[in-house]
């Protein structure tokens, strides 16, 4: 399993139209194929920070999202509310507690 972390950072007056393209879409992503979780997060004290904490069954599928014609049109859309440069990790799951 791959976990997929991308950090995002809006102009204040673009975060309700940001909410409203993920809430509109977090279902088509979670069911695209190979996706196993997505969650949007916001940062505590910087309203304007999101993140996307998201399962991947392995990188070749979060790949193929991700050169989808879905994720080009999302992404065109969400990448103009930016006032930063997004980042991303790829990261694999070491130790869990509990």
């Amino acid at each position: 399993m791959l976990i997929r972390l991308v950090k995002m950072s809006f102009r204040d007056e673009a975060i309700p139209a940001f909410l409203q393209l993920f809430n509109e879409r977090k279902q088509q992503i979670r069911d695209f194929d190979g996706c196993l979780h997505v969650e949007l997060w916001q940062e505590r004290l910087h309203a304007n920070i999101f993140f996307t904490y998201s399962h991947w069954v392995d990188a070749t599928a979060l790949d193929h999202y991700r050169n989808s014609p879905f994720f080009a049109d999302t992404w065109q859309q969400t990448k103009q509310l930016f006032n930063e440069r997004p980042e991303a990790w790829s990261v694999n799951r070491v130790s869990i507690s509990g």
